[in-house]
């Protein structure tokens, strides 16, 4: 959400790095290791495929629980692990157990293909109720493996997040995942898979909370891996056809794409699944990535990416077409007043287009409240990230807040671009602000008690004193229109 703001330095026990400061904070990386006078960088790269991995051993005469298993995601894998695995005993696991929408219907199913299936209700968060929940597993079929799907999300910018959200997202996969692992240590388990997310590195904004759970379960994989017990987190991009990517609107789908990540169907989930079993790795991502968008993409590209992308095809994007900061800054250097401020309103319109999914910056009208275009806070911060990189500024995260149309954003980029105060005096700025949020006031007692206020402002504005009777009666025998036209008139706004 704040990208270039922090820098996060890893450093190994007793390291002395305060020679190396400013370089690593101006190295341009948002993640840096320091381990023995060496710099490293935390970056994505294909794995090389398996020869012929068949399919991992999950041993067939014991029960394999899975967390979140009668929907969603968790569903698709219960009928995978049956049909492609010969799984067995299925022990499915959702807060409301048969209760759950469709859980009837999938057991059945199960069943009809040759599974034993329990389906149990549990908070897998409640550790109390875990171990009664493993107690149940019958001695004949004990419990050889572990899939912990379960998750649940509540979006929302880090800033916004309460401790109710952060207790809703936590809870399922970071509580569940932990008291799985205490509760099974001593258990000879084949498999302890974790269903963490890309957006836990990746595509995280608008989902702290989410982020730092399925995070937590990519540690949690290495913990186990420490202690010599199985364990694979596998950080799943969005999944098309099930879990929570159904429940995104188009405009998020898109901002997903422009960052280079597509969505993996189910069967391309499933080979996932599978080869992250038989990988040899504690974490793996599974995304399917579209280097060619990455490529193209405004902006920077996410440093765990960047491996993936030649760094001459980087630096030829970003030194193009005058499309950089210094370059945006030269072109307005050779412009009047008016012209860098309509330069700057294009380009502020093509940005919008593209955060919305608009075909053209012609749709977008430069007077118009970003509100009513169809901003939330989500993407007001990738906006606002767009314009940063654009402009090479520090924008703020309150931006199309505070200037809430193209024209007024246009104008308070011009104020920090240029040295010419003619172009965008900072008073007349906000009264454009003022404007904007005025023509939003319909409630008739509101535009009274405000019109009172203002009219008594302009008073001590033109060194007249306010008289509240006087300002009364002037403003009974006065239309809307009338008034509006004096506040123009005598602010000069036209």
């Amino acid at each position: 959400e704040n990208p270039g703001r922090f820098v996060l330095l890893d450093v190994a026990e007793g390291e002395d790095v305060a020679g190396v400061l400013p370089s690593v904070l101006g190295c341009g990386e948002p993640e840096v290791a320091w381990r023995g006078g060496e710099v490293l960088v935390p970056r994505l790269r294909r794995m090389e495929p398996v020869e012929e991995p068949g399919l991992p051993p999950l041993d067939g005469g014991g029960t394999v629980l899975v967390t979140g298993g009668t929907g969603g995601i968790g569903a698709v894998v219960a009928r995978h692990l049956v049909v492609e695995h010969g799984v067995r005993q299925l022990l499915l696991v959702s807060r409301r157990g048969l209760a759950a929408e469709g859980a009837e219907a999938l057991r059945d199913e199960l069943v009809e293909l040759g599974a034993s299936v329990t389906v149990a209700g549990c908070d897998v968060a409640d550790r109390a109720a875990v171990e009664e929940l493993l107690a149940s597993v019958p001695s004949g079929h004990p419990l050889t493996a572990v899939i912990h799907a379960a998750g649940v999300g509540d979006s929302g910018l880090v800033g916004s997040l309460t401790s109710e959200q952060w207790d809703m997202v936590l809870r399922p996969k970071a509580d569940g995942a932990w008291h799985l692992h205490e509760l099974t240590r001593g258990l000879p388990l084949s498999a302890f898979v974790m269903f963490s997310s890309i957006g836990g590195s990746v595509a995280a904004a608008g989902q702290a909370n989410y982020a730092a759970a399925n995070v937590f379960l990519d540690g949690l994989a290495q913990h186990r891996r420490a202690e010599g017990l199985p364990a694979t987190s596998v950080a799943f991009g969005l999944w098309s056809e099930t879990g929570m990517g159904v429940m995104l609107g188009e405009v998020d789908r898109a901002r997903l794409r422009r960052q280079g990540l597509l969505p993996l169907s189910a069967a391309e989930g499933l080979r996932a699944f599978d080869a992250a079993l038989v990988s040899g790795a504690a974490t793996v991502t599974a995304s399917p990535v579209d280097t060619a968008a990455l490529r193209t993409r405004r902006g920077e590209i996410p440093a765990l990416l960047r491996g993936l992308v030649p760094a001459s095809r980087r630096l030829s994007r970003e030194t193009a077409g005058g499309g950089d900061a210094e370059g945006l800054k030269r072109r307005l250097a050779g412009l009047g007043p008016q012209e860098r401020l309509d330069l700057l309103i294009d380009m502020v319109r093509g940005h919008v287009a593209v955060v919305l999914g608009h075909a053209s910056a012609d749709t977008v009208e430069a007077d118009r409240n970003f509100n009513e275009l169809g901003f939330d806070s989500l993407t007001a911060v990738e906006l606002r990230n767009q314009l940063n990189a654009a402009t090479g500024l520090r924008l703020p995260a309150t931006l199309i807040f505070d200037y809430p149309t193209a024209q007024a954003a246009a104008g308070y980029l011009a104020a920090q671009l240029t040295d010419d105060t003619d172009t965008a005096d900072p008073t007349l700025t906000e009264i454009d602000r003022l404007e904007q949020l005025l023509s939003s006031v319909s409630d008739d007692d509101r535009r009274r008690a405000v019109t009172v206020r203002l009219q008594s402002l302009l008073l001590k504005w033109t060194g007249g004193e306010p008289d509240s009777a006087s300002v009364e009666s002037r403003i009974g025998s006065s239309s809307a229109e009338e008034i509006f036209a004096f506040i123009d008139n005598e602010l000069d706004l036209h």
